[in-house]
């Protein structure tokens, strides 16, 4: 059910005040710092000059001159920033006081005003095991509120998650190099390994993408609590687990493994950085560690 409107509007202005105060004070010089020069544009040809990267030859204008040439990119003033979020079921849980889709909705307000701050564009694909809503580049403070408007109230029409399908997406609907937040617990329903890396590749190949997994300590291991009803918020199948077996833990533990290293090793093959935030920790370090690491 959607929320109110009022309430819905309380909610964006409590997130802006916290992002927004984050974003001012500690993310805008290190997002500037981070990604700045990832999105060249070119300036001019001319002629090569011992020390030149020959894969920038204008093989073109060389052939017309007989001298070779090269092509000069410079460092482009404005950028776009694109937020790719997860909005299937799976981001509903938490056992601590926040919701993975919580800790989602505040890392892509954080993200957002610190792209507003070096002046550049932000854009938003909502996304289950679809597109389900695209929200096109744009500057500016109003946009950005309503993005996060969108991220609190849009409610999916799907419960389930497909990674390659808004990937895809992206490469098709942004032309020019884009640095891309892919915000989710790539906890993908539809397992096709296969499809995320092949898209993953074709989109490293134009954007930059950068990973940011959301999980929750409970998914990582289970608590001795008795015989207990497990439900998969996605596909809504149910059973019955007794928690106080030692091999039932070590067996779920180790499956909880086996998936993150399968996620882990797809997103590195791709060369992508990545970070990995839980829901009782603090997204702020970890945000602050991977801007370093880059």
């Amino acid at each position: 059910m959607r929320d109110n409107e009022n309430d819905i509007l309380k909610r964006v202005r409590k997130i802006e005040i916290k992002t927004r105060g984050l974003s001012n004070e500690i993310f805008a010089g290190k997002y500037h710092t981070a990604f700045r020069g990832r999105g060249m544009s070119f300036s001019e040809v001319r002629e090569y000059r011992a020390g030149d990267d020959v894969r920038d030859i204008d093989w073109n204008v060389t052939a017309r001159s007989s001298k070779p040439h090269i092509k000069v990119y410079e460092e482009e003033r404005e950028l776009t920033m694109m937020l790719l979020l997860d909005v299937s079921a799976s981001g509903e849980f938490g056992s601590t006081d926040r919701l993975k889709r919580s800790i989602m909705t505040e890392i892509a307000a954080v993200l957002a005003f610190s792209a507003a701050q070096n002046n550049d564009k932000v854009g938003c694909i909502l996304f289950s095991d679809r597109v389900e809503k695209f929200i096109p580049p744009k500057k500016g403070r109003s946009h950005i509120l309503m993005i996060i408007r969108e991220l609190i109230g849009f409610v999916p029409e799907s419960r389930r998650t497909c990674l390659s399908e808004p990937i895809r997406f992206l490469t098709n609907v942004n032309k020019k190099r884009c640095t891309t937040f892919i915000l989710s617990d790539f906890l993908d329903s539809s397992r096709d390994a296969e499809a995320l890396d092949d898209a993953l590749k074709i989109a490293r190949g134009k954007h930059d993408l950068v990973g940011i997994r959301i999980i929750d300590p409970r998914e990582k291991e289970l608590p001795d609590v008795g015989i207990v009803e497990l439900r998969d918020a996605e596909t809504d199948r149910k059973v019955w687990v007794d928690t106080s077996s030692r091999k039932v833990r070590e067996h779920y533990a180790e499956a909880w493994a086996q998936r993150s290293e399968e996620i882990l090793r797809t997103l590195k093959h791709n060369r992508i950085d990545t970070a990995e935030i839980s829901t009782d920790g603090d997204y702020v370090a970890e945000l602050i560690k991977l801007f370093k690491q880059r």
